[in-house]
């Protein structure tokens, strides 16, 4: 822990800490998937896919900010490398093998679904240790995740 004048007691700070780096490798698997999506994808709805997996990237990217920067502002160190996403990421594996749009649909929002569930634990738990502030923040991704989970469903009922 780095020193601060944050009025959170440590051991709260300390318990923060732990539940933000949990969501921080699955926000970084997150893109890391969205992109493998984006890369990959092939069949009719090609463009419309590329486009949508690629803004999913973006907006994962975005998370791992400030979710990082909230680690960090709580006197942590984040966490972000390759070695803490391959051992720590609860998100479903992504499938190196797929190619068509339908199955990438499936998988990501799979991924979306996934992150999004574990998000809206960590908020329950942030409002159990009384830190509104990471709740809010996760409120936030929350509800981002919800919307692209939206879009790559829409896209999944338009295919079937």
């Amino acid at each position: 822990m780095h020193p601060t004048k944050n009025s959170l007691p440590e051991k709260e700070r300390i318990q923060t800490i732990t539940l933000l780096q949990a969501r921080l490798v699955d926000a970084i698997d997150l893109t890391l998937q969205s992109k493998q999506a984006h890369w990959n994808v092939k069949g009719p709805s090609f463009i419309a896919l590329h486009e949508l997996f690629d803004k999913v990237s973006e907006e994962a990217e975005g998370y791992v900010d400030l979710l990082a920067e909230r680690i960090v502002q709580l006197g942590g160190v984040a966490k972000g490398t390759m070695e803490s996403v391959v051992k720590n990421s609860s998100l479903p594996v992504y499938s190196v093998t797929i190619s068509s749009g339908a199955e990438h649909v499936a998988a990501l929002s799979h991924a979306l679904a996934s992150f999004g569930e574990s998000v809206r634990s960590s908020i329950e738990q942030a409002n159990e240790m009384k830190d509104a502030g990471t709740a809010d923040l996760l409120t936030e991704i929350s509800r981002g995740a919800d919307k692209y989970l939206w879009f790559v469903e829409a896209h999944h009922q338009s295919i079937n």
